[in-house]
């Protein structure tokens, strides 16, 4: 029986998933095809996507999509970037209202802690609106740039 209203949220969400789990994104499927690869350019982790990265991820998701129909053995790498001093700033901001606190009072390896727990919750952000675009990268490439 059909649902009286489309829910095209809860179909997309179904079906990515599948796509996902399937494997279609990743590349090897086909050895002996020539390969095709393009570097997703990381967004900075202290925001979410706006609407000049929703056009350029599309056009990337356009041309791995047709490489793909073409045969080619296709790599699309999803990744963010650390965008170290904004990152810092936010982070900061977050200690003084979470617990009147900075980083040199918790010291480095503390604070680094706390950055990478904010980095999961926020780059998290900007890899669920990909996937909810439909972008067909290989999530098990995800990577995030970041110097220590």
């Amino acid at each position: 029986m059909l649902d009286k209203t489309f829910s095209p949220a809860e179909l997309e969400a179904r079906l990515y998933k599948g796509w996902e789990e399937g494997g279609y994104f990743k590349p090897g499927r086909k050895p002996k095809a020539k390969p095709y690869t393009i570097v997703i350019p990381p967004p900075n982790v202290t925001g979410s996507l706006h609407m000049g990265h929703a056009l350029n991820n599309t056009v990337q998701d356009i041309l791995v999509r047709f490489e793909r129909m073409r045969g080619r053995d296709v790599l699309w790498q999803p990744g963010t970037d650390h965008a170290g001093i904004a990152t810092q700033m936010v982070v900061e901001r977050l200690l003084k209202t979470e617990n009147n606190t900075d980083r040199r009072s918790m010291g480095r390896e503390a604070f680094l802690k706390r950055v990478w727990e904010w980095k999961a919750e926020s780059g998290g952000i900007i890899s669920k609106q990909l996937r909810r675009l439909g972008a067909s990268c290989d999530w098990s490439r995800e990577r995030f740039t970041i110097g220590a």
